[in-house]
């Protein structure tokens, strides 16, 4: 169908859609992850005992933070991109173990698997021609 054959042309725009998407779910996940002090931080790096580490979890909490919050703004902009890409990969990561091992099963980690999945892709592809970095 020439609709959607058409629709080829318009790859960049449909990467940058999918970019200012996910970036501000990313800033509305982040925020208050960031906003949440050291209490929040220390029970969100906590998670990364299911990786065996242990240390410092108030710090590895705010990276988490750090990486969702920041992480939404770079996607939007597509600025520091696959830099950006490759940490929230990694947060998604340890959500994914997170769930698991709290017992939540694979459709608990669900949501973190498919973000993976998509940071993963948004790495390999770059930002398109719509980004401060201009794969």
């Amino acid at each position: 169908m020439a609709l959607f054959t058409k629709l080829s042309k318009y790859s960049a725009t449909g990467l940058l859609i999918m970019r200012v998407g996910l970036g501000i779910m990313m800033v509305l996940h982040g925020y208050p992850k960031l906003a949440g002090g050291s209490g929040k931080w220390a029970k969100i790096g906590g998670a990364m005992a299911n990786m065996g580490v242990t240390a410092y979890p108030e710090i590895w909490g705010l990276m988490a933070s750090l990486a969702e919050c920041l992480g939404g703004v770079f996607l939007i902009l597509g600025f520091f991109f696959r830099p950006s890409c490759l940490l929230l990969l990694f947060t998604m990561i340890v959500a994914c173990m997170s769930h698991l091992a709290g017992g939540d099963g694979i459709m608990g980690a669900s949501h973190a698997i498919e973000l993976g999945i998509v940071f993963l892709g948004l790495f390999i592809l770059g930002p398109g021609k719509y980004s401060i970095d201009k794969s």
